[in-house]
């Protein structure tokens, strides 16, 4: 399922890897002058945070080159007493797609202080965004702008005080079997401002689910929040085996059913299009988060978020002015596929511009749009507008061909090459199935106006 869904979700977004990132890794300890203690050395004075910093490379190894291109990253917290290491199925798994992560050894000990330990995410978080803009720096322009606070146990908990507290700084956060912490991430999840994701799993008897990871998930307010319990799971299988972890798991109970191998694969298969959607700005994903998280039959999800992607705005025509109904979100119309500069309202008077293709865009905080174009012919002689739309756009594979013609129109269906698929007629509306072509880019000509719509088959 982990195979078909990246596979899927690299096909609908239209970009992906020839193959897959080589993984680095430089450490590099940060510095809060702030602050005492830490760990590690070399970072200046005040307190040391050690970090192991995992990039996609052009060859694997130490500090060896990073590849061409821009990342996310996402700044990590370790469990009670685990290493960094311990989580090596989340550096092999998502440095090969293209993340950057980022692992604080701060707090490794049997006395930790979560407060510390959160403090420590967050400088971390500000010090990498950072070396986004030090031209002398490792990192010098190589960051996509997006980031991510993410945590098992102890590090789930602290990961939760880490976003309450620096409210600006993280773009999401994601909870692995998050431990409650001092002072409590139960208390400050209500100041939490950024989209949450909690993975739980129901076996899970070292930080019981229901006064750890539901409180913590029920106490966040006002922001896109989703809850994924595994059947089964445990709290130790979110890493690879660690041997603290495992006997405080062994000691507590639980009826554990699931392998750790499976409990990686069923958080991928749900943390892929999450990740992807937020850190790499890929809209596509979301429908792929979506249908995993209300499909798979192996979690139980809650959630209270009411995004969608935008969809396609519906044109009206009215004259020679062509509108969409009002909307919160940004708007941009094209003529022929250029942006008609200061176009941004609901509608617009083509007998301001001429005849062509018309389109419309409406944009949401997250850069996804939702899009519908129209073909428009100004009389020479007269203000009487013919034209015709076609949608949905992208389509699956079935187009509406509609045009305010009463009498029949003929319609042809044409390649990138210009070469003609198929020729039809429509009289005010038909729907033309184009079931069996290859995903692409294809054409809708009017031949009684020689109008064009460019049309995207997924």
């Amino acid at each position: 399922m982990k195979t078909t869904l990246l596979l899927l979700s690299l096909f609908l977004s239209g970009i992906g890897f020839s193959q897959p990132y080589l993984i680095g890794h430089r450490t590099i300890t940060f510095n809060d002058a702030s602050r005492t203690g830490g760990f590690g050395s070399g970072g200046g004075a005040g307190r040391q945070i050690q970090s192991e910093i995992y990039y996609p490379a052009t060859t694997a190894g130490n500090d060896v080159a990073i590849s061409n291109g821009q990342f996310p990253f996402i700044v990590f917290g370790h469990g009670f007493v685990m290493t960094w290491d311990a989580y090596q199925n989340f550096i092999d798994h998502y440095v090969p797609l293209g993340y950057v992560l980022v692992f604080p050894r701060t707090e490794g000990g049997f006395s930790p202080v979560h407060s510390d330990f959160a403090l420590d995410l967050s400088v971390v978080g500000t010090k990498m965004a950072a070396l986004n803009a030090d031209n002398s720096s490792f990192f010098y322009q190589h960051w996509n702008n997006k980031k991510a606070v993410m945590g098992h146990s102890m590090g789930g908990g602290s990961s939760f005080l880490a976003a309450a507290q620096n409210t600006a700084m993280f773009d999401i956060l994601v909870g692995l079997a998050p431990a409650e912490t001092t002072p409590s991430a139960i208390d400050v999840s209500s100041d939490i401002a950024i989209p949450v994701l909690v993975f739980s799993g129901t076996e899970d008897a070292v930080t019981p689910p229901a006064d750890h990871h539901k409180p913590m998930y029920d106490s966040v307010a006002n922001v896109c929040k989703h809850f994924i319990a595994i059947t089964g799971g445990a709290h130790c299988y979110f890493a690879n085996s660690s041997t603290t972890c495992d006997f405080g798991e062994s000691a507590s109970g639980g009826n554990i059913t699931i392998t750790r191998a499976v409990q990686h694969d069923i958080t991928f298969d749900a943390l892929d299009p999450y990740l992807k959607f937020y850190l790499m700005k890929d809209c596509p994903s979301w429908p792929l988060f979506t249908t995993q998280r209300d499909t798979d039959t192996r979690v139980q999800s809650l959630f209270s978020c009411n995004y969608s992607l935008p969809a396609n705005p519906v044109i009206t025509q009215n004259g020679s002015v062509l509108s969409i109904p009002s909307t919160s979100l940004t708007i941009s119309w094209f003529l022929n596929g250029n942006v008609l500069s200061g176009e941004t309202g609901v509608s617009i008077d083509t007998q301001s511009y001429g005849g062509g293709t018309y389109e419309v865009h409406v944009t949401d905080a997250y850069g996804c749009s939702g899009s519908t174009s129209i073909g428009v012919t100004v009389g020479l002689n007269e203000n009487t507008l013919l034209y015709f739309s076609v949608y949905p756009n992208p389509t699956n594979g079935m187009i509406t061909v509609q045009t305010n013609a009463s009498e029949k129109q003929l319609f042809e269906l044409t390649d990138l090459e210009g070469r003609m698929i198929k020729a039809f007629e429509v009289q005010l509306k038909a729907e033309i199935s184009l079931e069996g072509l290859q995903s692409g880019t294809y054409f809708v000509r009017s031949l009684n106006s020689n109008q064009i719509h460019r049309i995207i088959k997924k």
